[in-house]
């Protein structure tokens, strides 16, 4: 009932919205002798603010026309590469004068309410260094039912299916989220023997065992349970979408977790644009828009997809317990011995507490030690884990020369006394 209520509230004031633009073109015109008085300023910054907190945000675009490789400007071409009902695997396609062969790079966008987009500087600092990849998780709400469902063990599957397409030369990056299916890919690939797991695996600010410094999205999975979830969170898609009827956990609702874990900071920074607009600065403005525009466009999931992470990841802890199954198989970590691990933490991260995400080299018990890094990044927090100017100056060049030596294996890496390498 509480979708339906809030797509009836979207359309009621759609016709108050369009007031708005138009009272902002009139205030903002070049004709308009008030355009640039205080009273001209302020109502046209009351009537922006009022728009951009009631609209409905889409889905954002990459984006991304160019590369800078050395001295030469490239251009990129967005293409996707692989279509499956729930994504769509994006190929960043640089057009070379002269066609040039780059280690392929796979990044794993986390399916948690926000759009792969949100990893848009994580890719643009990955561009230069090898033939990228990402994983566009499209909307649930936009899937019709007759596409089946999609749970964890789906995630894996997509994972792998991926990783397979790409092939051998390959190496997988996963930032948040999906830590643990793409470790559970890269357990299960190893087991096998197939030829196409990847040859490194990056794991940022991940979930991988939540006992450790547990935060506060921890602590409420371990306090509530998946029944409370189940029954407070879970709703069915409304017509008119495609997805009508489908189970899902709604985009409005996890941003609404997401503004009210930090409310005072977001109320502050829709004032700050308020003054902004009424003073002229229009590059703070900018930049606040960019931000929003970003933050604001979620997506939803589908229902058993988000109370199985829930469960297995957060509340029962299946895959640093050893207990963690796909399609009743178990997933073995020990069994990882080919693709190299590199984990990365935020020193602030209040999302992923420190020592959650360096619990997977304790669960690649059999992985060689010079296989192995850990770098606890200071001074950042989870959104600093891959995106940013320290992720840009530090994290990158280690991911970069970790990639690129176990992609032609033939240095070593004298490691920590703990059994592997660590960078601060």
């Amino acid at each position: 009932m509480l979708y339906y209520l809030y797509e009836m509230n979207h359309a009621a004031l759609a016709p108050w919205r369009a007031a708005a633009d138009a009272g902002i073109s009139f205030w903002r015109s070049p004709a308009n002798p008030f355009k640039d008085t205080q009273l001209g300023r302020s109502l046209a910054a009351s009537l922006e603010l009022f728009e951009r907190t009631t609209r409905r945000y889409g889905k954002p675009g990459f984006e991304i026309q160019d590369v800078i490789i050395g001295d030469d400007i490239v251009p990129v071409e967005e293409r996707v590469v692989h279509n499956k009902p729930f994504c769509k695997l994006l190929n960043f396609e640089k057009q070379w004068e002269k066609p040039r062969k780059q280690h392929k790079l796979l990044i794993v966008a986390p399916m948690s309410g926000h759009y792969a987009t949100l990893l848009r500087g994580t890719v643009e600092s990955m561009l230069p260094h090898y033939d990228t990849y990402i994983t566009d998780w499209v909307d649930a709400r936009s899937v019709p039912l007759m596409e089946g469902g999609f749970d964890l063990d789906d995630y894996v599957d997509y994972v792998t299916d991926f990783l397979q397409f790409l092939g051998p030369d390959t190496s997988v990056m996963a930032v948040c989220q999906p830590s643990v299916p793409v470790m559970a890919a890269a357990a299960l690939m190893n087991a096998a023997k197939d030829p196409c797991a990847p040859r490194t695996m990056i794991l940022m600010g991940g979930p991988i065992d939540t006992r450790r410094n547990p935060t506060a999205v921890n602590n409420l999975a371990q306090e509530k349970g998946v029944d409370w979830f189940r029954k407070n969170v879970i709703m069915k898609v409304p017509a008119p979408h495609a997805g009508m009827m489908r189970d899902v956990y709604p985009g409005f609702l996890q941003l609404g977790g997401f503004m009210t874990m930090n409310l005072d900071r977001h109320l502050d920074a829709h004032r700050e644009l308020f003054w902004h607009l009424v003073d002229g600065d229009g590059d703070s403005a900018e930049k606040h828009r960019d931000f929003y525009d970003e933050y604001m466009s979620v997506m939803d999931l589908t229902a058993e997809f988000y109370l199985q992470t829930v469960e297995k990841v957060f509340v029962n802890h299946d895959l640093p317990k050893g207990t963690l199954t796909h399609r009743n198989s178990l997933v073995d970590c020990s069994k990882i011995t080919r693709t190299a691990l590199m984990t990365i933490e935020g020193e602030r991260d209040d999302i992923s507490g420190v020592g959650q995400t360096e619990a997977a080299h304790d669960l690649c018990s059999n992985l060689a030690p010079e296989k192995k890094l850990h770098h606890l990044q200071p001074g950042v927090g989870h959104y600093g884990v891959f995106n940013g100017s320290r992720f840009r100056k530090e994290i990158v060049p280690r991911i970069v020369a970790f990639v690129n030596k176990n992609a032609d294996d033939r240095t070593a890496q004298k490691p920590s006394a703990n059994g592997r390498a660590k960078t601060a």
